[in-house]
């Protein structure tokens, strides 16, 4: 055969198998802490832009039952990332699951004592004298005691109820406590949904910034696939910074990925969420300033038990973020 013929055999052969197909996009769970809403809501939207499926990934969303319960199948290897609230992860690595802290999303918790305006509490100088329901083994009740510290506050003189957390939003709007611990953008948003004023004092601002709802993976899995770890929080973060953009659209995506979840109230706990993707200080998304890592550690070695045997930097990375994430407001 001559040159020419073989030339024009490959042509047809080239024509006949087509263009050269993608690779198909790698499969990832990604498990929430909780169930679908405005916490998580930078996912779905994500999702729904096809961030993730330009970045080759084909990703399946789960609703969780807890970030301790989330932290906990992402060491196991049950679930390849896992959303959940910093300290929760942290307190599995400190006891030998291999989870590292990958992105705060919340940068800051959404932690807060909430009190009906009427009680005029407008500062946790306030809480002495008065009747504070908390709900026994959480985190907000365990750094109550870090909030008294920070202000100054005798214990001894505020009136600490233990309480059943079904209960919680009851007391506080029947009146028989002052004020309760809870989220800002779950148990306010509630009450405010019944038509009463509410006053937020959140724990970041009152001594308590501990970093809030982050992105884990376990080690092995990271030292693994480098590369898709990266892909997957730069279309997050990517979502995320949409849904800082248009909240609506991004409540919707919930919706549509979720439908037993409800937009309207999807749409009032992401405007609260929003509030927390950047600490103050924060240059950009994900990346939380070293002083807000100091002081979760010293409040979490202080008051939940975390071991000092190992520094703040062991339980986090920054090097799986992308090189120019989305910026925080100046």
């Amino acid at each position: 055969m001559t040159r020419r013929a073989l030339f024009t055999a490959a042509v047809i052969l080239l024509a006949i198998a087509g263009p050269a197909q993608a690779a198909d996009p790698a499969p990832m769970s990604l498990t929430l802490n909780f169930l679908a809403g405005g916490p998580q809501a930078g996912f779905m939207y994500a999702k729904k832009l096809g961030f993730y499926t330009a970045a080759g990934i084909d990703l399946t969303i789960i609703e969780g039952k807890g970030s301790a319960t989330t932290a906990q199948l992402v060491a196991t290897g049950q679930t390849d990332v896992g959303f959940a609230d910093a300290p929760a992860a942290m307190q599995i690595r400190s006891k030998g699951g291999p989870v590292t802290i990958i992105a705060p999303i919340l940068q800051t918790n959404g932690f807060a004592i909430i009190s009906l305006e009427e009680a005029a509490i407008k500062s946790p100088a306030d809480l002495v004298g008065k009747k504070v329901a908390v709900q026994p083994g959480t985190a907000q009740t365990t750094l109550l005691d870090a909030i008294f510290a920070a202000n100054k506050i005798d214990k001894g003189k505020v009136d600490i109820i233990n309480i059943d957390p079904a209960a919680l939003v009851g007391a506080l709007l029947e009146k028989k406590v002052d004020a309760i611990l809870a989220g800002a953008d779950f148990q306010s948003v509630q009450i405010r949904d019944r038509g009463f004023k509410v006053t937020d004092l959140f724990y970041r601002d009152v001594g308590v910034p501990t970093v809030g709802l982050s992105i884990i993976a376990r080690e092995d899995k990271l030292k693994a696939a480098p590369e898709l770890y990266r892909k997957f929080l730069d279309a997050s973060l990517k979502g995320w910074d949409a849904a800082r953009k248009n909240p609506e659209a991004a409540s919707e995506a919930v919706v549509e990925q979720f439908p037993s979840a409800t937009k309207d109230q999807i749409l009032k706990q992401l405007n609260v969420d929003l509030l927390l993707v950047c600490a103050p200080g924060a240059k950009a998304l994900g990346r939380v300033p070293d002083e807000n890592w100091r002081i979760t550690y010293e409040l979490l070695t202080s008051y939940l038990g975390l071991p000092k045997g190992a520094p703040i930097t062991d339980y986090y990375s920054n090097d799986y973020l992308p090189v120019s994430p989305p910026g925080c407001p100046s």
